[in-house]
């Protein structure tokens, strides 16, 4: 009896896996309706950047991110574990094309909504690129009016409205590019325009069934050269799991709401000034 319960644990176990990598295959194999090319990306987002993936209907994401402080602090700091910053997302599917999600950043004490929806999908023969709009408004809870006396509500809202345009080369492949308009309604350095135009590069790489390797930059066509602040270099890997998508990455941007990253990344990678973090997405 004992060497029966053993063999059917160990049959319920091996089941599980194969079901397990079966559906890790539908999920990012080269599955193709009425031959629409899926699987761009793993995840909702590149590493900062948005992705062209929208969450499917009814389904419920939950997004917790975290940025360590600078690897440049050394052993003293734990090359910057000791200082975090955490953002919170929650993005829910009305349909396939539609999505809508609110976060909160602890960095400045930010809350965002945002929509994201699909306006065209690549489709073998027919169409060459996904496309997919985004638009969200900030509030920011953390500037000081004790510091800024001057300082009224609207002063605290900012605005995003970016394209996100994808192409799937091959099943390991995918390159995007996002022109973005920034508005902010409050800027701290008096020769930077509120307005800001900005251009956003990013892609994946398949390495194998469950990882890929991520890359983006962000070009900002209009920042003052007075500004202490540096275009935004990421580097990362995905790492799939069932319903999980681990996201690892070193980057110069320590803020993670559009536009915190965007206008404030304040690292600098030839110093060697970066920070690490992560992205962890659970779906339900």
């Amino acid at each position: 009896m004992k060497k029966t319960g053993i063999f059917f644990i160990t049959l319920l176990i091996n089941f599980s896996l194969f079901a397990q990598d079966d559906l890790l295959d539908e999920l990012d194999g080269d599955v193709k309706e009425n031959k629409k090319v899926t699987s761009v990306f793993k995840g909702l987002k590149i590493i900062n950047m948005e992705s062209t993936k929208l969450a499917a209907k009814n389904d419920f994401y939950f997004v917790i991110s975290h940025r360590f402080g600078s690897v440049k602090t050394g052993i003293k700091e734990l090359f910057g574990l000791d200082n975090s910053n955490i953002r919170f997302s929650f993005v829910y599917g009305f349909n396939d094309w539609l999505n809508a999600g609110f976060s909160r950043s602890s960095a400045n004490k930010t809350y965002d909504a945002h929509v994201k929806y699909r306006l065209a999908h690549q489709e073998e023969g027919k169409f060459p690129v996904t496309i997919v709009g985004f638009n969200s408004v900030e509030y920011n809870t953390g500037l000081d009016k004790a510091i800024y006396p001057l300082l009224e509500a609207k002063h605290r809202y900012s605005y995003a409205h970016e394209l996100l345009i994808s192409r799937k080369f091959n099943k390991n492949l995918s390159l995007e590019v996002s022109p973005i308009y920034l508005h902010e309604n409050f800027v701290e350095n008096n020769s930077q325009k509120n307005t800001q135009y900005i251009l956003g590069l990013g892609g994946r790489y398949k390495v194998s069934k469950r990882v890929t390797i991520n890359a983006e930059y962000h070009y900002h066509m209009n920042r003052v050269a007075s500004s202490n602040f540096n275009n935004p270099l990421s580097l990362g890997v995905d790492i799939e799991t069932g319903g999980h998508v681990f996201q690892l990455h070193v980057t110069n941007a320590r803020l993670m709401n559009e536009s915190g990253y965007l206008t404030n990344a304040a690292g600098n990678w030839s110093k060697g000034d970066i920070y690490f973090g992560f992205n962890i997405w659970r779906v339900f």
